[in-house]
């Protein structure tokens, strides 16, 4: 492979992303032009009165306004003032509308429906406004497919040649970042895959979804960037630009729910990436004190050569910023409080990319810093803060979903559970368990694509994201109800799916390494979240319908446009759980990356 093959390999995950963002934005600024033009050409209001010369085609004395209306002639004064009338403006049921001077009265009606109450969205627009389901819509699969076929062309390298880097060792693609740069690109593709099936659904006119695309391909590049990363200076920048973009996508509707989580979102994750910063800073200074140069003292591979002469104090102080900072992001507790609201309140596919590769992408950063902290400390420190973490967040979500009533904050707290899974492996450290944690990143993101998208058209259906109000979707909406039982079959782990790979080769790890205790409280509370996953999706999707009236004219079809992305995903899932094929030895490779300390 040349350079120039290579540099264009490790750039396009990046590009290619922000070339279709910025073409999204050139889009709005274009419609956004006819319209200043005929603002500007309007006639500006005062606070008087604007006295304009009469038309010669209309009589000097105010106008008579004449219409249709149920009892006779509408008329009024068109310089009178405001205008009422019985029934609505204009034209009324109960006879003439006459409109005159006084204030607008209208007739009593149903009490306006709360902004976060789903039955308040209007039906799907149509007309020249309507979020289009054209070729445009489908363009959003470019940068999917793109890092995509990047990550397998790499992929094809680097696990017999070794690490890639480009422009001045600032991109860097080794085997981990290669596996999780296909984990992007395959829940990327799913998610953009599913978004015109939703969007179509959305109360948002053209403009809004454009602005949609726009950040949506923004987060991918951000993403990307940060997997492919050298330098821990620009890792950091890459992940605090993924919580930039996603307060927007989160905020979406701009109801006050979303609104408040978007918020949260940003505050939490804001205080957690300023702690992952200060053990960023700290490093550095380890770094310069043990005498590297200044342009290699955030290079990763750097770092994890000469990581033996750091100071052991200093290490830790910034070992342990970076856990609690990153973990953060990648909803390990303690700060973990943000993940629920905004996997909850975002649209489907935006809670889809954010807990299937967000939080792996946050988490694959920790490992970055691992690595040099373990040549630097030994393991027993990192595995004692991961392992505490990942205990701790797994404890806290199994008794959530316990008590659990919101079918989407349901995903996003078994979201917790198995980042928490992927943490204990890592925090095992052999190259068996490293394997399975990095499995479990790609199946966990697949699978968790599919019930979040699944979970959108149900809130469709239904216009409820509660779950005792959803009973019997295999009666109402067959194929929806098979996807959606399956996706948490799969998070279950059950075979065939690759969640029960994994999962089995973590408890192998653990009991190997020496870890029971870990592995045995670890099982515990994963029996606990299976029992708590299992009765609530029983109720929602056995048994007959709620109301037995809305399936007399027949099941609901999810359609092939909707039904494509929960089919694949779910043949995706199960493939990688058979087998591993052609990625086995990519596979290893990255499990030695980590877990060869």
């Amino acid at each position: 492979m040349t350079h120039a093959t290579t540099a264009l390999l490790l750039t396009a995950p990046v590009a290619v992303p922000l070339a279709a963002s910025a073409a999204h934005a050139a889009g709005g600024l274009r419609e956004l032009r006819p319209h200043r033009r005929a603002a500007h050409a309007l006639p500006r209001h005062s606070a008087g009165p604007v006295h304009r010369p009469p038309s010669p085609r209309a009589p000097a004395e105010p106008a008579q306004v004449t219409g249709p209306a149920t009892g006779g002639p509408a008329t009024g004064s068109a310089a009178a003032g405001p205008a009422t009338g019985s029934g609505g403006p204009g034209v009324g049921p109960g006879g003439p509308a006459t409109l005159t001077g006084g204030p607008r009265t209208e007739p009593p009606g149903p009490p306006p429906l709360g902004p976060d109450d789903p039955a308040a969205a209007p039906p799907p627009a149509t007309g020249p406004h309507a979020p289009a389901r054209t070729t445009g819509a489908w363009l959003g699969l470019v940068s999917p497919a793109t890092i995509l076929f990047c990550g397998a062309a790499l992929a094809t390298t680097v696990p017999q040649r070794g690490p890639v880097t480009a422009y001045g060792r600032l991109l860097r693609a080794d085997a981990l970042t290669v596996w999780l740069l296909l984990a992007v690109g395959a829940v990327a593709a799913l998610a953009c895959a599913a978004n015109p099936a939703h969007l179509a659904h959305e109360r948002a006119d053209a403009g809004t979804a454009r602005r949609y695309n726009l950040l949506i391909h923004a987060f991918l590049a951000a993403m990307s960037a940060a997997v492919l990363a050298a330098n821990l200076g620009v890792l950091w920048i890459a992940i605090e630009a993924t919580t930039i973009v996603t307060a927007f996508l989160v905020g979406h509707r701009r109801t006050r729910a979303s609104v408040e989580a978007a918020w949260k979102y940003v505050v939490i994750c804001s205080a957690g990436i300023g702690l992952a910063f200060l053990g960023t800073v700290l490093l550095y200074y380890a770094a310069r004190q043990a005498g590297i140069p200044e342009a290699s003292a955030l290079d990763w591979a750097t770092l994890a050569t000469h990581a033996d002469h750091f100071d052991p104090a200093v290490t830790r102080l910034a070992m342990s910023l970076i856990v609690l900072g990153f973990g953060t992001k990648a909803g390990l507790a303690p700060l973990h409080a943000w993940l629920p609201d905004a996997h909850s309140q975002a649209p489907a596919p935006v809670s889809a990319l954010m807990s299937g590769v967000l939080l792996s992408v946050a988490f694959a950063g920790l490992l970055r810093y691992k690595t040099v902290a373990d040549a630097a400390l030994g393991a027993g420190f990192t595995r004692t803060l991961l392992a505490g973490a990942a205990l701790l967040t797994l404890a806290l979500a199994a008794l959530l979903l316990l008590v659990q009533r919101d079918y989407k904050r349901m995903l996003a707290y078994s979201s917790m559970e198995h980042m928490s899974l992927i943490a204990l492996g890592t925090a095992i450290g052999t190259p068996l368990a490293v394997s399975a944690a990095l499995l479990h990143i790609a199946g966990h993101g697949l699978v968790k694509t599919v019930a979040f998208c699944a979970s959108g058209h149900i809130l469709r259906i239904r216009r409820t994201a509660r779950i005792g109000r959803v009973r019997g979707l295999l009666a109402e909406a067959p194929a929806l109800g098979v996807g959606f039982g399956l996706a948490v079959v799969a998070l279950l782990g059950l075979p065939p799916f690759s969640l029960f790979a994994s999962e089995l080769g973590l408890a192998r790890a653990g009991f190997a390494a020496h870890h029971s205790g870990v592995a045995a409280v670890a099982l515990l509370f994963v029996l606990v979240s299976f029992a708590a996953l299992v009765s609530r999706t029983a109720r929602m999707v056995l048994g007959p319908p709620p109301e037995p009236e809305a399936v007399a004219d027949g099941p609901v079809r999810l359609g092939v446009v909707a039904a494509a992305p929960l089919v694949t995903g779910l043949v995706a899932a199960a493939a990688l759980g058979v087998t591993t094929g052609p990625l086995t030895r990519l596979l290893s490779a990255a499990g030695e990356i980590v877990g060869r300390h």
